[in-house]
C-alpha cells in the first residue's frame, strides 16, 4: 500500500467488509473480485487486503448510472 501521494491528499483505505457493506455484497464476493482483478487493492504487512475508498466510490457512482436507464419509450399495440 505504499504509494506516493500528492501534498495535503491522504488516501482512506476501505476493509473488505466496509467495501462489501457498501456494494450490498458479501465480503467474500469481494474477496473473489479483487482475487479476478475486478476490484484494485492494496495489502497490508500483515497479508490484508484494503481498497482505496476513491476508487471503490468510483465503482459505485459509474454502477448507478449504468443501473438508471433513460426512460423507455412504450410501443403501444394497435387496438
Amino acid at each position: 500500500m505504499g504509494t506516493r501521494q500528492a501534498v495535503g491528499h491522504q488516501t482512506i483505505w476501505m476493509s473488505r467488509a466496509e467495501v462489501a457493506r457498501l456494494l450490498q455484497v458479501s465480503p467474500v464476493t469481494i474477496g473473489r473480485w479483487a482475487s479476478e482483478g475486478k476490484l484494485p487493492f492494496g495489502v497490508t504487512l500483515g497479508g490484508r487486503r484494503r481498497f482505496r475508498r476513491e476508487d471503490i466510490l468510483s465503482i459505485v457512482r459509474r454502477l448507478s448510472r449504468a443501473t438508471v436507464a433513460p426512460a423507455a419509450t412504450k410501443s403501444r399495440r394497435p387496438r
